[in-house]
């Protein structure tokens, strides 16, 4: 089977997310296409690219665990996007682990963490929610031995 494309998988990703807000109430699928470009800017390949896109589909259950198992993507990228599926009830120090353990999927969590953690999107929540994922992140971050972001100027 030939994989999506990417522009098949950001359609799919899109439409999977349609209607949710993030936190700030912003469309989600700003978020993904901001994880797509940052994994992009990185030096990510087509494989991680793809898994930006879905990172979250599964985990928001936007997209089932059957959906991903069938569907037409590579085997690193589903194994990717698994790898970044919260389980629920699971412990940051496991998930960092399985993180690591995936070829390609720091470099998409990375993306990740430094869109949810831009400064411009934290200042849009309320002062506990701001903190309470200041710290979420920066122990992720940790975690995967990521350094800090530099500041903004």
């Amino acid at each position: 089977m030939t994989p999506l494309t990417l522009q098949q998988v950001e359609a799919v990703a899109r439409a999977a997310h349609e209607g949710q807000t993030d936190k700030a109430g912003r469309p989600y699928a700003e978020h993904l296409a901001a994880v797509a470009a940052g994994v992009c800017a990185r030096g990510g390949d087509a494989e991680q690219i793809a898994a930006a896109w879905l990172h979250d589909a599964v985990e928001d259950d936007a997209l089932s665990r059957q959906w991903l198992e069938q569907a037409a993507l590579t085997a690193r990228t589903k194994a990717i996007v698994d790898a970044l599926t919260k389980r629920p009830g699971e412990e940051p120090e496991a998930y960092a682990r399985r993180i690591l353990a995936t070829d390609g999927a720091r470099l998409v969590k990375e993306a990740d963490l430094a869109h949810n953690a831009d400064p411009q999107r934290l200042a849009a929540l309320d002062e506990p929610t701001r903190t309470r994922l200041t710290e979420k992140y920066a122990r992720m971050r940790a975690l995967l031995g990521l350094p800090e972001p530099a500041p903004r100027r």
